[in-house]
């Protein structure tokens, strides 16, 4: 069957279950009286606090872990992040197999997770999004069952519905104390805000810290509570932080980048956002982390106080909650040391889960009141839709993050790309794998052209009076064919490997099978 934007999805996926096809960004709701899930309840004897086991083995024979469980963990440690593949070794050395893994990113770094796909120790992954070797093992179909990609905030709506049932979830923390308080800015391995993982805390049957550190005295500021932790084990490394800011988020010294983060910078100026009070997101790639530097210079410049900002944080928006520049910054994710350091110390530096975020079914998400959002994306098709997950060869070679969840919420999202990577153009007729629909897609800010959605006539209309120079995305396709010529499709097997679900549950779009050469 073919959903509303003419993609076409099955009805029933092998591992995944009937599918439910996508009807627009804002027709699917919750069924009418359904309650969230929730945790077990839980009974702790007087005057036995300390919850220190010795190993991870010992957590596993504790908890009762058995074949075909859920396990969660975060991945703020991003690649430095070292785990994931020490619990899953625990879990082959005790023989089990059929776990699912619902991991918030499956990194490089997760490389020795390959081998325990194969032997069937893991056969299930929810994530928001895979790269290297676990993703080029799935695209060549040789998992038997699809992975299943959400995004942040459709991960949350998961969680809380029950959707996405976590038995154990592990919990990196750069520090935690002896009865199971934990964060991750204190300590020797700290990554800063444990959002990711927040939601998995409060509805996993069992909750595991997992540190290098633990001390006796209980934590002053504690980001996941002693009431919602099972065990806590020391490891003798849990990750490197400076995995943290790596690829794409370093600031670039592009010249292009930088001038598509510039001519974003105008737009959002142009529509009049940057004022007093004015809320953003930038989040990662190199044109979005230079235009938070350009916008800082501005608002300094302009002596204007930003409202908030939000998504990954990152050392230019600490610098302006420290100027005075901006009042307030909910942090998922801190992108690199400085904005880790800074969840600590700052108190308007807010550490919030992936629920307050951008979860679509509750009383209000945080992106609801963004004003503008920059997102990234690999393809942009001629309805606006995005990739924002596989390469050129329809591997896997990033996230989807909060793309759909930013873009369905503020009132104008802009997409920063070269219209031209590595010799392939941006815009094509189709995506090859759709992450964002288009409905939800505003402007497209590139090195050759801006477009705008034709949905949008009050953003031409404003633009086109600022004096902005405007393409049709039809001109910005041919002005990269003109260069590169057309991409050639590629080339699939009728196997689904991942489903892409959108926030609200529903299916935009299955990825299938890599032929190989």
């Amino acid at each position: 069957m073919k959903n509303v934007l003419g993609r076409e999805v099955p009805d029933f996926v092998p591992g995944y279950g009937k599918v439910t096809p996508f009807k627009g960004a804002f027709k699917n709701f919750p069924e009418e009286g359904k309650r969230k899930a929730a945790p077990l309840i839980k009974y702790a004897i007087p005057r036995y606090g300390n919850k220190v086991v010795n190993n991870l083995e010992e957590v596993f024979l504790k908890i009762g872990i058995k074949d075909g469980m859920t396990l969660s963990f975060h991945h703020h440690f991003r690649n430095g992040d070292k785990i994931l593949t020490q619990v899953i070794d625990v879990a082959a050395k005790l023989g089990l197999k059929n776990l699912t893994v619902a991991a918030s990113g499956i990194m490089l770094s997760h490389h020795g997770l390959v081998p325990h796909l194969k032997s069937g120790v893991v056969t299930h992954i929810d994530t928001n999004g895979l790269m290297g070797a676990v993703a080029e093992y799935i695209a060549k179909g040789k998992m038997e069952n699809p992975i299943v990609i959400r995004s942040h905030g459709g991960r949350a709506r998961a969680i809380e519905a029950g959707d996405l049932h976590i038995y154990v979830a592990f919990m990196g923390a750069s520090c935690a104390d002896i009865y199971g308080n934990m964060n991750g800015c204190e300590g020797n391995s700290i990554f800063g805000s444990i959002g990711y993982g927040i939601l998995d805390s409060q509805y996993a049957d069992y909750v595991v810290a997992v540190t290098d550190m633990v001390q006796e005295i209980p934590l002053s500021f504690i980001s996941i509570p002693q009431t919602r932790v099972d065990y806590v084990v020391k490891l003798d490394t849990i990750g490197d932080s400076k995995g943290i800011a790596t690829g794409t988020l370093s600031l670039t010294k592009d010249p292009i980048q930088l001038d598509i983060a510039r001519n974003a910078l105008k737009i959002v100026d142009a529509l009049g956002f940057i004022k007093d009070g004015f809320s953003f997101q930038t989040g990662g790639g190199g044109p979005s982390i230079a235009f938070t530097k350009f916008l800082k210079d501005l608002v300094k410049e302009r002596n204007i106080k930003a409202g908030f900002a939000m998504g990954g944080i990152t050392a230019t928006i600490v610098e302006m909650l420290e100027e005075g520049l901006l009042s307030h910054a909910y942090d998922t994710q801190s992108f690199d040391l400085y904005s880790a350091k800074s969840i600590r110390k700052n108190q308007n530096h807010i550490e919030v889960g992936c629920d307050f975020y951008a979860s679509p079914f509750n009383n209000g998400c945080a992106v609801n009141g963004l004003d503008v959002c920059l997102i990234g994306a690999f393809e942009v098709d001629l309805d606006f839709n995005i990739n924002c997950l596989t390469g050129m060869d329809g591997i896997a070679r990033t996230g989807i993050g909060g793309n759909p969840d930013t873009a369905a919420g503020s009132k104008v999202s802009i997409v920063t790309a070269n219209l031209i990577r590595s010799r392939v153009p941006t815009i094509v007729e189709k995506v090859h794998t759709l992450c964002t629909p288009g409905e939800s897609v505003d402007v497209i800010v590139t090195d050759r052209g801006i477009a705008v959605n034709p949905l949008r006539q009050d953003l031409i209309s404003t633009l086109t009076q600022k004096g902005i120079k405007l393409n049709t995305i039809e001109e910005l396709k041919e002005i990269a064919e003109n260069i590169v010529g057309v991409p050639e499709e590629i080339k699939t097997t009728d196997k689904v490997v991942a489903v892409i679900e959108y926030r609200d549950g529903t299916i935009l779009d299955t990825i299938r099978q890599v032929k190989e050469n």
